[in-house]
């Protein structure tokens, strides 16, 4: 099927985004994956190369592009080659909406240039120990001080993508207590400089997937947070957190489907190439059918996948909506994978293979942004379920 959401320049970037995989990922990729973590030096590679800085207005540095079809490939480019950018994603799916929405002129003035520089990079700190998917329970707390020039924030957030290497995290905490009638209200969120005293980063975790992407623990201890750093308006965190969580899902979508995508062309070359009782395993019926199927399911997520983008760039994308493109995106490349690393046999359990690192990175994708059983809820109450 003709496919129509991408033009030409998406196509001259998309070459630009593979040449910059060959010379500067791929040869290193190794190593970054043995520490469990990119060096902070790569994310400056990456702003050099501008893709912090296309959804950016011009005025702040940036190209001034409103639309998610270059990081959708850049989704692409990363799973065709069995590599990713570490947290840097983060960086812009989740930070960069916030920013643009909520910020005042001086904090664009303040945030943007370094955000699109790479002087900055950006995480979103919203899970806590205990809490997990429910937001609305959070125990960090910011308190205004009595002269009103800064929050006093304490508390801890687990699971924070990006978290090593930023140097500003926007932190949901509490600003007052729920209401009896309402428990998500009292939140704000706080565009909070990891340098200050108070602020630390506690264990890298060691996942299972996604090492190169470094996830990490957070501490606050009496952190004095200028008044000047607060994103919107006091209480009413919980309200923009929903409203940016359709693009976050929509990105996991997307990823899943590009990840779906690698993984038939992983097994496909490899069959191709693996010889088993004098023929290439490519040559069976079982090989064929299996990829077969797994192409078609690929076609269908990817279906999915443009439709939902198409409709994000228009501001068209509902909660309900990017909720089924996750869970199906995501659904269907975990069976997809785990098929095609089958095809595999041993060599697919061995790291050195992308399709080993695709089949732990992609498990991820029903749990994080909401779980998969959050998403079938958001469906079902949209059917008025």
């Amino acid at each position: 099927m003709r496919r129509t959401v991408f033009d030409e320049d998406h196509e001259a970037f998309r070459q630009t985004i593979r040449d910059f995989i060959a010379s500067e990922v791929s040869p290193h990729f190794q190593e970054w994956f043995d520490a469990g973590i990119v060096p902070r030096e790569f994310y400056y590679k990456l702003a050099d190369l501008g893709v912090f800085g296309i959804n950016v207005d011009e005025e702040y540095g940036g190209a001034g592009i409103n639309s998610h079809k270059f990081e959708a490939i850049q989704s692409e480019e990363t799973a065709r080659a069995g590599v990713n950018f570490g947290g840097s994603g983060v960086h812009v799916l989740l930070g960069l909406p916030y920013i643009k929405a909520l910020a005042t002129e001086e904090q664009k003035q303040r945030y943007l240039p370094k955000f699109v520089s790479g002087e900055e990079m950006w995480a979103l700190a919203m899970t806590e120990p205990g809490t997990g998917s429910d937001l609305a329970g959070m125990k960090s707390t910011a308190k205004l001080s009595q002269d009103g020039t800064h929050y006093v924030l304490n508390g801890a957030k687990t699971f924070i993508t990006g978290g090593v290497h930023a140097d500003r995290v926007i932190v949901c905490a509490r600003t007052a207590p729920p209401r009896e009638d309402d428990r998500r209200f009292g939140i704000s969120l706080l565009a909070v400089d990891t340098k200050l005293e108070g602020y630390s980063v506690g264990r890298k975790l060691d996942k299972v997937g996604l090492r190169t992407s470094d996830t990490a623990e957070l501490a606050f201890s009496d952190v004095k947070v200028p008044v000047e750093d607060l994103l919107g308006e006091e209480n009413r965190g919980f309200y923009y957190l929903g409203q940016n969580l359709p693009s976050e899902r929509w990105g996991i979508a997307y990823g899943a489907y590009a990840q779906a995508a690698a993984a038939v062309r992983f097994a496909k070359e490899y069959t191709q190439q693996r010889t088993v009782f004098g023929k290439e395993v490519a040559s069976f019926q079982n090989t064929k059918f299996e990829l077969a199927a797994c192409q078609a399911k690929v076609d269908a997520s990817q279906a999915v996948a443009d439709r939902a983008l198409e409709a994000l760039d228009e501001g068209e994308l509902t909660a309900a909506e990017a909720a089924s493109a996750k869970l199906f995106c995501t659904e269907i490349a975990a069976e997809v994978i785990d098929r095609c690393l089958q095809l595999h046999g041993g060599y697919g359990f061995i790291n050195e293979y992308p399709i080993a690192r695709l089949y732990t990175d992609n498990r991820v994708n029903r749990i994080y942004g909401g779980t998969n059983e959050v998403m079938k809820t958001i469906i079902a109450k949209d059917m008025g379920l």
